[in-house]
């Protein structure tokens, strides 16, 4: 309370400074008048222009001593201490009041105005009581012995014209007994002083009346002292914050030029409190007489209808632009596959003529050749000879000529045709017959037409090729068709050795002693019972076991290398259908390969395998619809699954690996998988799949199997031929009309139990395997059958003598910790490994970032229904609020800008929840086949800043036309922007860090909470870390900005009430973006290192 009544103390000192040399004007000049008569010395001092303006001129003026030291005092509520003082206290538009005054008092004005000691010692009183008494405590003047007219509220004093009076003096009290009166009009005399402070400007101080009804001076609210008629009332009382008392306010629907006149509002503008002028209203008809304010809800209820049609539209046609984009795409692609087709059937024909007239030509020169060797033999014993010969002669000239005509007329069809075929636009892709070897155009096509008329005629080419060696491959066909260097997928082969996995704190066994190799071109199937760790020697195998400790050995084309370093090529197909639900199929696709394959690779080539992986996987027909989401209907269930592998198989992988690919699909649909994977085997690929219950036609189409126990012991590993000739000599016959993979599985379940005769048991056949090859064995599994019997019903869950079952529940917990910790750190070490020896050199950070942002914007507009919703609440909550929240001016808006900072913070966090909670397992998957973390990020910030431009335009063309404060809608959106901003990157943390129900929760609570702690721990540490203190700072300081004059008391109070600086909007701002950009950097640390166990 001390610092209100300093700054209180140091207004009125202010206000002293521009009185003090009031004080100075000729004591002599003063003297003399007063020797004069009454009347004369009232008439000479209203009639003296130069008496009024000294007055006003020193009344408004400031020296640089007291601008300094109000600068560093007032901080806090005056930003410009000139141009504040001079709002409040600039009388010279209209001096009329000094005039008079100085008529009433004949020329003793500044012998009335109070002293520094005077007004410190009231507004110290004033602030001692809060404001609530309105009268002083006793001193020099008015006491229990002496308390004169002056005394009284509304009157004042003369200090006599023989008494200097230092109006600087802050220590002593002048004698003021002499000439006691009503206080002036435009000036205030408090009660228990007897001297006079003049109102500032906004403020209405006329010569109060008596209401003999209640016998209070109007328009103040008080009493003349009882039993003294003669004391009639006086002037104003005295000047406090609105809060305090509204007295000398100027009121609502009027204006106060200065301070002894009010004058009504005029029909089409709008008068606040404490006016000095009438504002003009937006709509003339708008504001009638008198208005305090003006209506503009008009103009809210027609951005509402406004607003509600663009959502409307925006709702009904927000996939307009991309299914227009996509037809026409289609359109483009059909006519290309079809020109294709065309040309490649007119070439078949053109082939078929050639052929036949081949054949006719080879025909007619053997019968020629036997002619004419005929007629040599008889000419041989014919006198004429040389006449024959003559003649023969023409004969074989006219056979020359005529057989010229159709070698010409070849030549000229294979000229045109060729040159049909290298113009892009007829035919290009069929420039070359079967095993000729011509230049690949796929680098000069650039068109979108070209780009899928050279896709689809290489695609046809290689169907043709195939139905005539169904030995070659893909890319063998295309580079039959190159001058350039065959390009063929590096080959990749993976050998292990004891390959044994070890959770790192609880000792659990997932692998045991698991060798074996992968070959590349070759097709391997992992089977096993549950619980028997396929997905687990999967991922050991992609090198994506985490948390685990692997021992024995895994070799890369021989060599000990890190498998990791050539994840580039490896595509690793996970159990789920982790695909973009709100992406078409051919976009998802698309996407991949642009990430994932080499970055020197034409768009052409691209376009190619994207073709080629859609075409092999009978995906067509849905290339165009969308996948779907669990609330909107897409592709079917099989297609989806073959979309989630095609994803992997456009990156052109040389180790392709499958977690259940064929689990929820059909016979038919698991068949045409499994040719597609086996045209990606004929080109070298190495393929590995975990499968669940194949049937006997998919079980036969394998190259390899590899049948696992539980606890992860190899049980088989081998050629699928050879698998029942393996276990018929274990005697494990399978028997008729059952699959033999169903039947070795139930064997290893223990459901079906082989013969009686039989020597071998389910539990001795991973040894049984091991001594078959010669492998080294573990010397627990030699222990008795009990303990064996007992390691595999343990499914390998704990390692030799580790399974203690008096194991401390401390010690698995702490061992289970260890293990998360433990995962946590392989999965950053595999993701932030930067070694590569694929030598493929994918997209860089930027061109990464930058299909991210076509990608993102695509499902933007998707959702642009849910966008539209989310505008609509926005829009719904600024009436709501602008509505109930009406502007006070006593707290300059506070509660109305509090509800929106909670308001919105709640809002636009949900809104930003969505944009990573709903695809951190997308995330995941494209971050471990080597994706930019920092493109994906950067992409959805980016396209979020559209809501942090719009979201405010749509908040505040509700709220500020229906709350309508004086800070202009400019200042409340740029506070607006930065408070979205800041709670968009707290909504990216929650979402990233926490599980969406989690998520949603903080981003409710969160903002209550803070601002809670902002208002009621006003001004502390802890409120200082709130965002939400910053922006309601914001919001208040460009409000508080708006009120001067007889505001100025109020403002400083409350400004320094709630801990707020008006020289901090800027920091308010600047603060909130830091927030913003801080929280951004915390989210993106969190996705880079927290993932799923």
């Amino acid at each position: 309370m001390s610092m209100v009544a300093r700054t209180l103390v140091l207004l009125l000192l202010l206000l002293l400074m521009f009185l003090a040399p009031a004080a100075a004007i000729d004591v002599r000049r003063r003297r003399s008048l007063a020797d004069e008569g009454n009347g004369d010395v009232a008439s000479l001092a209203a009639g003296s222009p130069l008496v009024t303006g000294v007055m006003n001129q020193r009344l408004k003026s400031l020296t640089d001593a007291f601008a300094q030291q109000v600068g560093k005092e007032l901080h806090y509520c005056i930003k410009d201490t000139d141009d504040e003082w001079n709002t409040a206290f600039n009388f010279s538009s209209d001096p009329a009041f000094l005039s008079n005054c100085m008529q009433a008092t004949d020329g003793d004005l500044p012998q009335r105005v109070c002293t520094a000691a005077e007004m410190k010692f009231y507004f110290e009183s004033f602030l001692d009581s809060n404001g609530r008494k309105n009268y002083v405590r006793p001193n020099k003047n008015c006491n229990l012995t002496s308390w004169m007219d002056g005394c009284e509220a509304g009157w004042a004093c003369s200090a006599g014209s023989d008494q200097k009076v230092d109006m600087q003096d802050a220590v002593n009290f002048p004698s003021r007994t002499l000439n006691c009166q009503g206080c002036c009009a435009g000036f205030f005399c408090p009660h228990g002083l007897t001297c006079m402070i003049p109102c500032p400007l906004g403020a209405y101080c006329p010569e109060s009346t008596l209401n003999k009804t209640t016998g209070v001076c109007d328009p103040y609210n008080y009493q003349p002292p009882p039993g003294k008629p003669n004391h009639t009332c006086g002037g104003a009382d005295r000047w406090a914050d609105v809060v305090s008392t509204d007295d000398v306010f100027c009121p609502a629907g009027f204006y106060c030029p200065s301070t002894t006149k009010k004058l009504s509002c005029s029909s089409g503008f709008y008068c606040r409190k404490g006016s000095t002028s009438q504002t003009k209203c937006f709509h003339k008809g708008s504001c009638k007489p008198n208005s305090a304010n003006q209506d503009i809800t008009i103009f809210g209820a027609l951005l509402v209808g406004a607003l509600s049609l663009v959502l409307l539209i925006i709702y009904n046609f927000s996939g307009q632009l991309l299914t227009n984009r996509e037809k026409k795409q289609a359109k483009s692609r059909e006519a290309a596959a079809r020109h294709a087709k065309e040309t490649f059937i007119a070439r078949e024909r053109w082939k078929s003529a050639k052929d036949v007239a081949k054949k006719h030509a080879a025909g007619l020169q053997s019968s020629l050749s036997r002619t004419f060797s005929r007629k040599k033999t008889l000419k041989t014993h014919d006198p004429a000879s040389k006449g024959a010969a003559a003649a023969a002669a023409e004969t074989d000239a006219g056979a020359g000529a005529s057989r010229e005509p159709p070698g010409e007329k070849k030549s000229n069809l294979t000229d045109m045709m060729r040159s049909l075929e290298e113009n892009p636009e007829k035919g290009e892709g069929f420039n070359v017959e079967i095993g000729e070897k011509k230049k690949t155009k796929g680098r000069h096509a650039h068109t979108q037409s070209q780009i899928f008329k050279y896709a689809y005629g290489q695609i046809e080419k290689e169907k043709a090729m195939e139905q005539q060696n169904k030995n070659l491959t893909f890319s063998g066909l295309i580079s039959m068709a190159t001058d350039e260097d065959v390009k063929t997928r590096p080959r990749i082969e993976i050998a292990f050795k004891d390959l044994t996995l070890t959770l790192k704190g609880s000792k659990k066994k997932l692998l045991r002693s698991v060798t074996g190799k992968l070959m590349p071109g070759r097709v391997a199937a992992v089977m096993g019972p549950s619980g028997a760790g396929k997905t687990t020697f999967l991922s050991a195998i992609a090198g994506k076991a985490t948390g685990c400790e692997t021992t024995g050995m895994i070799l890369i084309n021989g060599k000990m290398e890190p498998i990791r370093a050539y994840k580039k090529i490896i595509g690793f197909v996970p159990q789920d259908d982790i695909v973009h639900g709100n992406l078409t199929v051919q976009e998802n696709l698309w996407f991949n390969a642009r990430c994932r394959l080499s970055a020197d690779m034409s768009k052409a080539d691209k376009v190619l395998v994207v073709e080629r992986v859609i075409e092999a996987l009978g995906l067509q027909a849905v290339r165009d619809s969308l996948v779907g989401t669990v609330e909107q209907r897409g592709i079917s269930g099989g297609q989806r699954k073959r979309v989630n592998v095609g994803l992997e198989m456009v990156m052109e992988p040389s180790v392709l690996i499958l977690d259940e690919p064929t689990s929820g699909l059909d016979s038919a649909s698991s068949l045409l998988l499994l040719r597609a994977l086996r045209r990606e085997a004929l080109e070298g690929v190495n393929i590995s799949m975990v499968v669940h219950q194949p049937s006997y036609t998919l079980y036969k189409m394998f190259d390899d199997l590899i049948l696992l126990a539980k606890g992860g012991l190899t049980v088989y590993h081998g050629p699928v031929k050879k698998v029942e000739e393996y276990f018929t000599g274990l005697g494990i016959v399978v028997p008729d009309r059952v699959n033999p993979p169903d039947y070795y599985i139930d064997i290893l379940e223990g459901i079906v139990k082989p013969n009686s005769n039989v020597a071998v048991n389910a539990k001795d056949l991973p040894l049984r395997w091991m001594l078959h090859n010669g492998y080294e064995v573990p010397r627990d599994m030699l222990q008795s059958g009990s303990d064996t019997e007992s390691s595999f019903r343990g499914g390998g869950d704990h390692a030799p003598g580790g399974g203690d079952s008096g194991q401390s529940i401390a010690g698995e917990v702490w061992g289970n910790v260890r293990d998360i910790v433990g995962q946590k750190k392989d999965e950053y070490d595999y993701n932030k490994s930067s070694e590569n020896l694929s030598n493929r050199c994918t997209p860089g950070i930027l061109r990464q970032y930058k299909y991210y942002l076509g990608r993102c914007g695509k499902q933007r507009l998707r959702e642009a229904r849910i966008q539209g919703v989310d505008y609509l609440i926005l829009g719904l909550a600024g009436i709501c609020l602008g509505t109930l929240a009406k502007v006070s001016d006593e707290t300059f808006g506070a509660l109305g800008y509090t509800y929106t900072v909670i308001a919105v913070s709640l809002l636009c966090k949900i809104g930003a929840l969505r944009s990573f909670s709903l695809e951190k397992i997308h995330y995941w998957r494209e971050r471990a086949s080597g994706m930019s973390s920092l493109a994906y990020f950067m992409s959805k910030d980016t396209i979020d800043h559209f809501n942090t431009i719009v979201k405010p335009m749509v908040y505040l063309s509700m709220f500020y036309f229906f709350n309508n404060p004086r800070s202009s809608i400019w200042e409340n959106y740029v506070v607006l922007v930065a408070l979205v901003y800041c709670v968009t990157g707290i909504g990216y943390t929650f979402a990233i860090f926490f599980q969406p129900g989690s998520a949603q929760l903080w981003s409710a609570l969160l903002p209550v909470v803070l601002t809670l702690i902002a208002t009621q721990q006003k001004d502390t540490f802890f409120a200082n870390l709130c965002y939400t203190k910053w922006a309601l700072e914001g919001f208040v300081i460009a409000n508080a900005q708006r009120y001067s004059g007889v505001w100025l008391i109020t403002r400083c109070g409350s400004l320094i009430k709630n801990g707020y600086d008006i020289n901090d909007r800027i920091l308010c701002i600047v603060v909130l973006a830091a927030n913003g950009v801080l929280f951004r950097c915390v989210a993106f640390f969190c996705m880079v290192i927290f993932q799923k166990h």
